[in-house]
């Protein structure tokens, strides 16, 4: 079963977008190929539901991390080889005589530059094998480990027997006319299965160096998916990825406590916050290195997130009404029996306060119900978590404090149990003088 994340999810953590700034995919995006780029794309549109699958992934990129490997092969070189092994050839020696000898006709005398093309792509393409099966000899892969499959298929690949003339080739630039002709034929032809294949282990090798490199780099860890099961979600140390020296804070939830109320002044970090854990929690699905420490977690069956709701003028939405939409949304969802995990960042903020309170009360103490699922509810109403605590059990409440440095709130982002009574917001506006210009 695919893992549910929406478009709104999705945007609200900045995931995905090779050309958004600060987007996590960015993040990890240090791939040299665009196969790799490709497949890198695939991982995160898809995160798994298997935690055997999630561990195996994850071990792959410790294994690479532990190697340091860096990428094997010249990016611009490999570049060329994809793009003239992507083209087609003659099914037989005498098409591909007669094709290469008019490109070999037309340089000569109208300057056309095929020719020179393709010899620059099969020097690139066997380049590129002999430099990847001396990547592939030196390879010391543990037997039984996640990655040993794919090693020993690329090492298969690549002792073809068919390929025996490439090893001991010297200067590629040397090639005779019908060098050329005998190895495009047997690349782009009699091998292209074969060829196709090794280049997707190439792929796949560009994206397991890329990303190990980010995770050593930045210090991540690799999280620990537990079977479905046992609902529960626990790290020692949570920090937002894109964030330098970002502070670290603990937090578990599970069936028996699965619901985190969340209060806390503006900047004090409840967003940051709540953005870290959704993020973990989807690049942990994928297999993906994490910023967490010790991170354990039962698979999901999906991840929502209400931190960023627009209004919607062409429907004639109000804010208020986009924020209850979505919430009916999660309640669907959720309703329906699925694992998921629930993000919602100041409830109801679109509303006035009474109408507010009772809806926050109301819609957490029915989230808390559903022991399957595990939630973290903001919200700038600190008066719900009195009768919360009277009507709904499994509720956890933490709060990220504000510290007066004098007339200067100062913010230490260090999660703390309870529910916080900070009430800054005139002391602010005052600060900023704002009254006085008026």
């Amino acid at each position: 079963m695919a893992f549910i994340a929406d478009k709104q999810t999705l945007e609200d953590l900045n995931l995905l977008g090779k050309f958004k700034p600060h987007s996590i995919y960015n993040l990890f995006n240090k791939v040299h190929t665009t196969g790799g780029e490709r497949l890198l794309d695939a991982m995160f549109a898809q995160p798994l539901t298997d935690p055997e699958a999630i561990n195996a992934r994850s071990s792959i990129f410790q294994y690479f991390q532990q190697q340091a490997f860096t990428f094997p092969l010249p990016t611009s070189v490999f570049r060329t080889a994809e793009n003239y092994l992507s083209m087609g050839t003659g099914t037989n020696f005498p098409a591909v005589f007669a094709a290469t000898f008019r490109k070999k006709a037309g340089a000569a005398l109208v300057h056309d530059e095929q020719f020179a093309a393709l010899k620059a792509g099969v020097v690139a393409a066997l380049h590129i094998l002999q430099s990847l099966r001396r990547f592939a000899d030196a390879l010391r892969v543990p037997e039984g480990s996640a990655y040993s499959n794919e090693a020993a298929s690329l090492k298969t690949l690549l002792a073809d027997r068919r390929l025996e003339s490439v090893w001991g080739m010297g200067d590629h630039a040397a090639l005779s006319f019908m060098q050329l002709v005998k190895y495009d034929l047997l690349l782009r032809h009699t091998l292209r299965d074969a060829v196709e294949k090794i280049l997707e282990r190439v792929y796949h090798l560009d994206v397991y160096i890329a990303v190990s490199g980010v995770a050593k780099d930045r210090l991540f860890s690799y999280a620990r998916a537990l079977p479905k099961t046992q609902h529960r979600v626990s790290t020692t140390a949570l920090r937002h990825p894109a964030l330098a020296n970002a502070v670290a804070n603990a937090l578990s939830l599970s069936a028996e406590c699965n619901l985190l109320f969340l209060t806390g002044a503006n900047m004090a970090g409840k967003s940051t916050f709540m953005k870290s854990f959704g993020i973990a929690i989807y690049l942990a699905h994928m297999g993906f290195p994490v910023a967490a420490e010790n991170m354990e977690f039962s698979v999901r069956d999906g991840l929502f997130s209400s931190i960023n709701v627009p209004d919607n003028l062409s429907l004639g939405y109000s804010h208020f009404y986009a924020e209850v939409l979505r919430v009916k949304a999660v309640a669907q969802a959720v309703s329906e029996g699925k694992d998921l995990v629930v993000i919602f960042d100041e409830l109801f903020k679109g509303t006035n306060v009474k109408d507010a309170y009772d809806a926050t009360l109301a819609v957490t103490a029915a989230f808390a119900a559903y022991r399957n699922c595990c939630f973290i509810i903001s919200t700038h109403i600190i008066e719900v978590g009195e009768p919360l605590k009277q009507q709904a059990a499994g509720v956890q409440f933490a709060f990220l404090p504000t510290v007066m440095d004098g007339p200067v709130p100062r913010y230490p982002y260090t999660l703390q149990a309870g529910i916080t009574n900070d009430r800054h917001g005139m002391m602010i506006i005052g600060n900023e003088r704002i009254l006085e210009m008026m």
